[in-house]
C-alpha cells in the first residue's frame, strides 16, 4: 500500500482531533474530579503500570501514608509522618519541566496560604535536582516547604500510589495518617478548597 502525503494529513488531522476530545473528555468532564472519577482514574492508571521493584507497595486510599523522609532545599530531611503528625497533609508532587505542575503551583500557593498553622498542610514533593527546584522557585516563588527526590520506580510518589509516575500526582493524608484522596493530573482553578476538605 504507497502511503500518500494526503492519507498522512489525513491521518494527522485525525490523531490531533482524538488527542484533542480526549483531553476535553478528561480535563472538561467533571466526572474526573468526583472521588469515583479519581478512583477509577487511579485504577485504570495502575493497571498499565509497570510492577514495582521488589519491596515497594503502592499505598491506596484508607492505607497508612508510607514512612517518608526527604531532604528540603536546604538539606535537612524531613520525615513527612513526624513532622505532619496529627493534621491533614496536601502532597504534591511535581517537577519543574513538568507544566502543568508549574500551571497548578500558584493555585497550591494560595490555598496553602489560606489554611494557617492548623488547616491542611501543604508539600511540594519535587522529582528533580536541588538546582532545577531553585531556579524555578527563583521565578516562581512558593510558601510552602518542598522536599527533593529522584525520580524513579521506587520514589516517593510510587510508595504514595503512583505506580505509573504520572505528574502531578497529589495525595491528602489525613489527620490519622491515612490516606483519604489520590489525584492524578493538575488541578483546575478553584478545584483545591473543595478537594481537600
Amino acid at each position: 500500500m504507497k502511503i500518500t502525503t494526503p492519507r498522512i494529513v489525513a491521518v494527522a488531522i485525525l490523531a490531533g482531533g482524538l488527542g484533542l476530545a480526549a483531553s476535553v473528555w478528561f480535563n472538561g468532564n467533571p466526572f474526573w474530579r468526583t472521588l469515583m472519577g479519581e478512583r477509577a482514574l487511579q485504577a485504570a492508571t495502575n493497571a498499565t503500570a509497570p510492577t514495582p521493584p521488589a519491596g515497594v507497595t503502592p499505598a491506596g486510599i484508607g492505607d497508612p501514608m508510607p514512612a517518608i523522609a526527604l531532604p528540603g532545599l536546604d538539606g535537612t530531611v524531613v520525615d513527612l509522618r513526624t513532622r505532619y503528625a496529627g493534621k491533614r497533609l496536601l502532597i504534591n508532587v511535581w517537577a519543574s519541566w513538568c507544566g502543568p505542575c508549574i500551571e497548578e503551583m500558584p493555585e497550591l500557593d494560595r490555598f496553602a496560604a489560606s489554611q494557617g498553622a492548623d488547616g491542611v498542610q501543604v508539600i511540594g514533593l519535587a522529582l528533580d535536582t536541588p538546582d532545577g527546584v531553585r531556579d524555578f522557585t527563583a521565578k516562581i516563588p512558593v510558601r510552602y516547604p518542598i522536599v527533593l527526590d529522584t525520580p524513579g520506580p521506587a520514589d516517593a510518589s510510587v510508595w504514595l500510589g503512583n505506580a505509573k509516575g504520572v505528574l502531578p500526582y497529589t495525595v491528602l493524608v489525613g489527620a490519622d495518617g491515612r490516606i483519604e484522596r489520590q489525584k492524578i493530573g493538575p488541578f483546575v482553578h478553584g478545584e483545591i478548597s473543595g478537594w481537600a476538605q
